[in-house]
């Protein structure tokens, strides 16, 4: 059984997380810039084996498209090319970036590395998995 990778797309960064192998636990795996994803994705999937993606979609309070999301689904289709064989679904995200301060806080992750954004977009992404997971039982 393969790994389930997840993605928190932004305009200028993407949080990154993934399962372990046997798909119990999520962790934070990286932030990458949103323009070299695919081949940070490709070179990641050389190494550990990912059968499926889970891609963040952001929505508003009235679960219409953000504005970010033509980004996103344009990313969803680029990642479906690229990965043909894999699965890709797509996750609610609104509000996994207020959820990963509140865990920052809680997980007493110091100020200064709680204002590294790159850190918000991890724990993001982790919480978009461990959601997707919950959802499969």
């Amino acid at each position: 059984m393969g790994r389930i990778l997840a993605v928190d797309y932004g305009k200028k960064r993407t949080g990154i997380a993934v399962t372990d192998a046997l798909r119990i636990i999520a962790t934070p795996l990286d932030t990458v810039d949103s323009k070299d994803l695919i081949d940070f994705l490709k070179k990641y999937t050389t190494q550990e084996t990912v059968d499926e993606f889970v891609v963040g979609m952001p929505k508003t309070l009235l679960n219409e498209d953000s504005e970010i999301a033509p980004l996103v689904r344009r990313f969803v289709e680029e990642l479906k090319k690229t990965f043909p064989t894999k699965l890709v679904h797509l996750a609610d995200e609104r509000f996994t970036s207020r959820i990963a301060q509140q865990a920052m806080i809680t997980g007493g992750m110091k100020k200064k590395d709680r204002q590294v954004k790159g850190n918000v977009d991890k724990i993001s992404a982790t919480i978009i998995l461990q959601d997707f997971m919950k959802s499969l039982g």
